[in-house]
C-alpha cells in the first residue's frame, strides 16, 4: 500500500515536471499578433519619424500639425463624428422605444433584422441612397418627369450632410443592439404600476425606461463615436466635394500625393485618438454590464 502510494507521488511529481508552462502557450497567438498588427504598425510610426530627406527626425510631424488641410480635416472628423453620434442615439432611441414597447405586426422580424443589419459593409448603404437621392437617383428622376426641370432638387448627398445623413443611417443599428438588450430586462410590471398611477407615456419614458438604458445608450454612443472617426468608405463613395476626414487624408498623402511621412503622420494621431476613445468605450461598456 506504502509503496502504491509512493508510486503514486512519482507520477504525479514527473508529470509536473514534463507539463508545458502556460506562457509557451501564449507565444503562437502573441507572435501572430505581432507579426499581422504590431509590426505594421511599428513601420507605419517608424516611416512618420523618417523624413524624404532620410535620417529621424520630427519634422513631418510639424509639417502636417501647420498644415491647414489637417487642422480641416480633424475638425471636419470630429464634427462628422459627434454628429452622428448625437443623431444615431436619438433616432435609436426612438426606435428602439417603438420595437420594445409598441406592438405592432413584424415587431419581432424588425428586431432580427438589425442584428443582421449589423454584418452589411458601409458602402452598400451608401450607395443605397445614391440610387435614392443622387443627381441621377430616383427622387429627383420622379420630380423631373412630373414637373419637366432639368434637374431635381436633391442633390444634398454629395455635400457634408450628406455624409452625416449616410453615417447615421448606418450607424444606427449599432445604437439600437444594446439598447434592445437594457428594454428587455425591464419588467413590464414597472411601466404597469407606473401607468396605473397616472403616470403619461412621456413620464414613463422619462422617469423609468430612460434611467435604465443610460448605460446602453453610452455604450453604444461611445462605440459609434469610434467607429464614425474612422470610417472612410461612407465618405469616399457619397463623392462630398470639400469633405475631407482624416481617413480621407491618409488616402490623399499616400495615394495622391506620394508623402508618405505625411500619411503616416496622420494615421498615427487617427489611431491614437481611435484607441484612446476605445478605451473610454470599454470602461462604459464595463459599467453598464456592472
Amino acid at each position: 500500500m506504502a509503496s502504491a502510494t509512493l508510486g503514486a507521488r512519482a507520477g504525479v511529481r514527473v508529470k509536473s515536471r514534463t507539463e508545458i508552462p502556460r506562457w509557451v502557450w501564449a507565444l503562437p497567438p502573441v507572435a501572430v499578433l505581432g507579426l499581422v498588427f504590431l509590426y505594421p504598425l511599428a513601420l507605419v510610426v517608424q516611416q512618420s519619424v523618417t523624413p524624404d530627406t532620410g535620417g529621424t527626425s520630427l519634422q513631418p510631424y510639424a509639417d502636417v500639425f501647420a498644415s491647414s488641410a489637417f487642422r480641416e480635416a480633424l475638425g471636419t472628423t470630429v464634427w462628422l463624428a459627434v454628429g452622428a453620434t448625437v443623431g444615431c442615439l436619438v433616432l435609436g432611441f426612438a426606435l428602439a422605444l417603438v420595437i420594445a414597447f409598441v406592438p405592432f405586426p413584424g415587431g419581432k422580424a424588425v428586431a432580427k433584422f438589425i442584428d443582421v443589419f449589423l454584418s452589411f459593409p458601409s458602402f452598400l448603404i451608401t450607395l443605397a441612397l445614391l440610387f435614392v437621392y443622387g443627381s441621377v437617383g430616383m427622387a429627383n428622376g420622379l420630380w423631373t418627369d412630373v414637373t419637366g426641370a432639368a434637374t431635381g432638387p436633391f442633390q444634398f448627398l454629395a455635400t457634408p450632410w450628406g455624409v452625416l445623413l449616410a453615417e447615421i443611417t448606418y450607424f444606427t443599428p449599432f445604437v439600437m443592439r444594446p439598447l434592445l438588450a437594457a428594454f428587455s430586462q425591464i419588467e413590464t410590471a414597472q411601466l404597469e404600476v407606473a401607468s396605473s398611477l397616472g403616470a403619461r407615456p412621456a413620464r414613463i419614458v422619462r422617469q423609468v425606461i430612460l434611467p435604465e438604458a443610460l448605460p446602453a445608450l453610452a455604450a453604444g454612443g461611445s462605440l459609434v463615436l469610434v467607429m464614425c472617426l474612422n470610417e472612410f468608405g461612407i465618405v469616399l463613395f457619397t463623392g462630398a466635394k470639400g469633405v475631407t476626414t482624416l481617413p480621407m487624408l491618409v488616402y490623399g498623402k499616400a495615394i495622391l500625393e506620394s508623402d508618405y511621412p505625411g500619411a503616416c503622420v496622420v494615421a498615427v494621431v487617427n489611431v491614437l485618438i481611435s484607441v484612446g476613445l476605445y478605451g473610454v468605450y470599454k470602461v462604459v461598456s464595463r459599467r453598464a454590464r456592472a
